[in-house]
């Protein structure tokens, strides 16, 4: 039982002619703010249901894929809490290390100064200053597109509370051994001066060049490729597979490298492919990563010969120079003595550079602090072997066991002053002292700290708890840890699930973070491109939101969410979800406007028609589909599922066939009023969650309560009326059919035509009225004839066309467009016949042919049955 005041046609909230998001959306979400509808309380008896959010950057702006994201966990969040749940959705920022030092350096350059004219501490101070007042506008615009988030508990990732749990997790970890120093490459940028993580690398193809170098003489020479001759420099091997017959007489001997004076020997490593270039490869253990790895198994010396800004640091008439002026200088002066074998360039291949500004990233050995990952990537492995944690889809599982199976040791320092400072204190006599939250570091002369802070996707790998008050044991982390779900991109698998998973498990005694991680696409424009600036196609999802309301762009986005499958998005499809937002307003304020009311019980079955009965049959099974969707993380289907069940059965057709009803009034319409009531308060409801500003405007307007944000669910009553959804289907297709011969016959929507109706011996008989109002039909009077007859659903509609279309030139258009369709046939018919045809033609021509086919026999079809139907077509 619905309980609230009846509401009359007298009585009936007023609502504007048309929907006006930008009026609405604003104070609507100011009223949910202020009534704490969204905050979550530790000592709450209900069910804890927790989502975080996945950290934006302080720096960041809300684009399309942060809208994409949180429109589906604030649909996720919607629906618990309306189901009962003591519901959090954890929000706050990241601090974006190198971000945004990099946002506050480019301040600082417009002054004039950089952050060494500061000095660390008046710099990070400077830091703490920007991001007080321009920091974090993305919450602003979370509210613009109406997450429900716990704004109570907004939390950022160099808070008191988060630095305190880094650094204990820190000091657990380095004490069991699992974090230590060591040298190693590195991804490196020579311009932001800091090792990155393989997150922050992007990789694109650059024109370069492929140099084919021959080193030694003779018998004893050895040809190999470089694109970066520069390195070569560095060289302290030349390695080749142990079985390549073309090399076993060089191995174990030493070879001249070219302008070094330097000799260098030749090893047998099966890393080499024989197989590819000339199957001899140069080794620079200090500026690869393979060749460390070669270098360390070899025993081989590392030789740095690029400084951190990229400038060469040996061998005079190179010193000093960049590493692109090197790179030319070295193959001119190889080239002058004959070393150059061959040259490629362009030469097209893949490099990576830093995300933050685009420069092309060195690998670089270096002393870094890492991650001994080995056991904690396991217990992660395991987590989701043993089923403690889902994965959804579940085809996505491979892709993270690829990962956390091979998982490296995983580099944790940043060459940064912004961010959680390394809590190790070095003595003056090499001493090295690990520093917990609640001891004190030492002193005296020579002690000083570590000045490299850690990767930022440390302090977010500690996320699912730190932001519940870890290390304490709060009420907090008692109530809402573990995680009910994570919901992410793919793309973060690896570099942020993977972490919390490790973490997670370790910090909370093998309890994992989550207990199901629900994996989602990307967003692209609607040709399936990636967006990108650079590409012209990005979109500034507020500007949508301006254009076509909140509700429009989060509806869109969750109606093209298909677990782990990238997205499509065009601006005609926000339009059409506009549409639809527009369509649920007009079709209440009809339904307000004839009493629809949500007021006591629902009539008993005998009260109600067939139509009632079959759209309450409807509305169970919708809820039921609707709810098992939800727990399989289906929004795409989830959403179509409403679209078509709100726009198509209760707006277009149980509010057609029951403005008869209204209009005939008694306690037909008293039925009808309050079986519309029940069906648009559980509509909306359903609606809510993935479009919740028009949804709360409405039912609020129907009810009279107080909000849908905290309205009951909907379930399924179980009640079910297979005949009245019979019923009501042939009564759909008899009215469908007489509208598209009434359209094909060339009759305007609102011309009235004689028609004669035998429904006898069929259920359609009740529904003759709705029948003749929606067709537009004119009871048949003295002189009626018959022109054409359709036999439809059971029943036959017989309409008098005499005087409103003109015959023959109605049947010489068909006939000329019948005509056309038979030579299409034919000619289609003939080319799939061909076989020499089908032999050249390409799979996509031979389908453009069938589909070809296909449409023109269904035209014949059609077009002969309204040539049948004309008057004297018989």
């Amino acid at each position: 039982m619905t309980e609230n005041t009846q509401q009359t046609p007298d009585s009936t909230p007023e609502l504007p002619t048309q929907y006006a998001p930008a009026e609405v959306e604003g104070p609507l979400y100011e009223r949910w703010v202020e009534r704490g509808y969204f905050e979550a309380d530790a000592k709450s008896e209900k069910p804890a249901y927790t989502i975080v959010i996945p950290p934006p950057n302080v720096t960041g702006s809300l684009h399309l894929g942060h809208a994409f994201e949180h429109t589906l966990i604030d649909a996720l969040t919607r629906r618990k809490r309306m189901q009962g749940y003591e519901t959090l959705w954890q929000p706050g920022m990241d601090h974006a290390g190198i971000a945004t030092q990099n946002v506050v350096e480019r301040e600082l350059a417009k002054e004039g100064k950089s952050r060494h004219d500061l000095g660390r501490e008046a710099f990070v101070e400077r830091v703490w200053q920007w991001k007080a007042e321009s920091g974090g506008q993305i919450s602003g615009q979370m509210k613009r597109l109406g997450d429900g988030v716990a704004w109570s508990r907004e939390r950022f990732t160099m808070d008191e509370g988060l630095s305190q749990a880094v650094q204990t997790i820190f000091k657990k970890l380095y004490d069991d051994e699992l974090i230590y120093r060591a040298e190693r490459i590195i991804n490196w940028c020579p311009r932001c001066l800091t090792a990155i993580s393989d997150i922050e690398v992007e990789y694109q193809d650059d024109d370069g060049e492929l140099v084919s170098i021959r080193y030694g003489e003779g018998d004893a020479s050895i040809v190999v490729a470089t694109t970066r001759a520069e390195t070569m420099l560095g060289d302290t091997a030349v390695a080749v597979h142990p079985e390549d017959e073309r090399y076993q007489h060089l191995v174990g001997t030493e070879i001249e490298l070219p302008l070094t004076g330097r000799r260098i020997p030749v090893v047998a490593d099966e890393h080499v492919d024989p197989e590819f270039g000339t199957g001899a490869v140069k080794v620079t253990p200090a500026h690869d990563p393979n060749d460390f790895e070669i270098g360390r198994r070899h025993d081989l010396p590392s030789l740095t010969v690029l400084d951190e800004h990229g400038v060469i640091t040996v061998h005079g008439p190179f010193l000093g120079l960049d590493r692109f002026e090197a790179r030319s200088a070295i193959v001119g002066a190889l080239r002058a003595e004959g070393r150059i074998v061959a040259e490629k360039r362009p030469y097209t291949h893949s490099v990576g550079h830093c995300s933050r500004c685009k420069t092309t990233l060195e690998p670089r050995q270096s002393m870094q602090w890492w991650v001994r990952t080995g056991p904690l990537a396991k217990a992660a492995a395991d987590a989701v072997r043993d089923g403690k944690v889902k994965i959804h889809p579940q085809e996505m599982e491979k892709r993270y066991f690829d990962w956390v199976d091979n998982l490296h040791d995983w580099c944790i320092s940043r060459q940064l002053w912004w961010g959680h400072r390394i809590p190790v204190w070095y003595g003056p006599d090499g001493e090295m002292v690990c520093v917990g939250p609640d001891e004190e570091p030492p002193s005296g002369e020579g002690w000083h700290q570590e000045t490299d802070v850690l990767d930022t996707w440390f302090s977010s790998g500690l996320w699912p708890f730190s932001t519940l008050g870890w290390p304490e044991r709060t009420e907090s982390l008692e109530k809402f840890y573990p995680n009910s779900v994570l919901v992410t991109g793919y793309d973060i698998l690896f570099f942020w699930v993977v972490r919390m998973m490790m973490f997670g498990l370790y910090a909370m005694d093998g309890t994992p973070p989550f207990h199901t991680i629900a994996l989602h696409g990307m967003v692209r424009d609607q040709f399936g491109k990636k967006m990108s600036k650079s590409f012209g196609n990005a979109v500034n999802p507020l500007d949508w939101m301006d254009t076509y309301g909140s509700d429009a762009v989060r509806f869109t986005l969750a109606r093209g969410a298909n677990p782990g499958v990238d997205v499509p998005i065009g601006e005609d499809w926000v339009q059409g979800s506009r549409n639809f937002a527009n369509k649920i307003w007009n079709a209440t304020r009809f339904a307000l406007m004839n009493g629809a009311t949500v007021e006591g019980e629902l009539p008993p079955a005998e009260k109600l028609s067939a139509t009632d009965r079959w759209i309450l049959s409807r509305l169970n099974s919708v809820v039921a589909e609707v709810d098992a969707y939800y727990d399989d993380y289906q929004f795409a289907k989830l959403s179509d599922a409403l679209f078509h069940f709100a726009w198509d059965e209760v707006f277009d057709w149980y509010v057609e066939l029951s403005k008869t009803t209204f209009q005939g009034g008694g306690e037909p319409a008293e039925v009808s009023a309050r079986v519309l009531g029940e069906v648009l308060d559980v509509t909306l409801k359903l609606l809510h969650p993935v479009v919740p500003f028009v949804t709360e405007t409405l039912w609020t307007a129907l009810t009279g309560k107080e909000s849908v944000v905290v309205a009951d669910w909907p379930k399924d009553s179980g009640f079910r009326d297979a005949e009245a959804e019979r019923e009501i289907e042939n009564l759909q297709q008899v009215i469908t059919e007489v509208r598209r011969f009434r359209s094909d016959q060339g009759l305007q929507p609102g011309q009235r035509v004689p028609a004669r109706l035998d429904l006898s011996g069929t259920p359609l008989a009740a529904h003759e009225g709705a029948i003749r109002q929606l067709l537009r039909l004119q009871p048949a009077e003295e002189g009626f004839q018959a022109t054409a007859t359709l036999p439809v659903g059971g029943a036959t509609v017989a309409l008098d066309l005499s005087g409103t279309i003109d015959v023959e030139a109605e049947r010489k258009r068909l006939t000329k467009a019948l005509t056309a369709a038979e030579k299409d046939k034919a000619q289609c018919t003939a080319k799939l016949g061909n076989e020499a045809f089908l032999a050249k033609a390409a799979e996509v021509a031979v389908e453009k042919i069938r589909t070809r086919l296909a449409t023109a026999e269904a035209d014949i079809e059609r077009l002969t049955a309204q040539l049948a139907a004309l008057p004297g077509g018989n």
